[in-house]
């Protein structure tokens, strides 16, 4: 049975929350505030998954996850945020967040995507190469990091994800729905492309001298993106 935390302060939601996660098989621990989790987090055996709310009476979600990934935890964390917007989801993906759902949201949704999440988590990795590599660009895999002109890159998770599909099929076109399905495991019907499109362009600011000119991260009008490689 998969054990996940749940962060969040509204006692109604929260209840509700336990209720339908113990009915969908999960064992869940409640905290209603940042200490609570953080004790739990201390306390407990490695969680499978966790439930943050972002505003929080001691402090934010944002706060919680930082402190996991310090720690070297690599549970899925999923944000409950009643903000819409970019900066918000910007920062909570940037902490090392997986994935968000802006309240109210509907409970079958977040069901769906706590099972995406535990189930990515759990996929083993097939055997490939240790490095990739494409012109200037070297993706370590086993280090999970990437350089450009032997500059290191500081990218998200995320980034990292979408940067090794995108190299995996350099001069390919990648279409949207294709990279939804691959990073949220087949169930991209649930993930707004706004959030695919904030990566997108953050990943370009990252990779590109001139991201209006982009040498390497291409869009597609009206199918999706493209790694060129050099000399192509």
């Amino acid at each position: 049975m998969d054990r996940l935390l749940l962060l969040e302060d509204d006692s109604a939601l929260l209840d509700g929350l336990q209720y339908v996660l113990r009915k969908n098989g999960y064992e869940v621990d409640a905290a209603r505030t940042v200490a609570e989790a953080n004790r739990l987090l201390a306390e407990k055996p490695p969680y499978g998954l966790l439930l943050l709310d972002v505003t929080l009476p001691d402090g934010t979600g944002f706060a919680v996850c930082e402190q996991v990934r310090r720690a070297g935890g690599t549970a899925p964390i999923l944000f409950l945020t009643a903000a819409d917007e970019e900066t918000s989801i910007i920062r909570g993906l940037d902490c090392g967040g997986d994935d968000y759902l802006t309240k109210p949201f509907k409970l079958g949704e977040l069901c769906s995507r706590i099972r995406a999440l535990l189930r990515r988590a759990g996929m083993p990795r097939q055997e490939e190469p240790s490095v990739l590599r494409s012109g200037p660009l070297q993706i370590d895999l086993l280090g999970s990091k990437a350089a450009l002109e032997g500059r290191p890159l500081e990218l998200t998770g995320m980034e990292y994800r979408l940067l090794c599909i995108l190299v995996r099929n350099a001069n390919r076109i990648v279409t949207r729905r294709a990279l939804l399905d691959a990073l949220w495991d087949g169930n991209g019907n649930f993930v707004d492309d706004n959030t695919l499109s904030v990566y997108m362009r953050r990943l370009r600011g990252k990779l590109e001298r001139d991201p209006s000119h982009p040498e390497y991260l291409r869009t597609i009008r009206g199918l999706g993106y493209q790694w060129k490689e050099a000399g192509e």
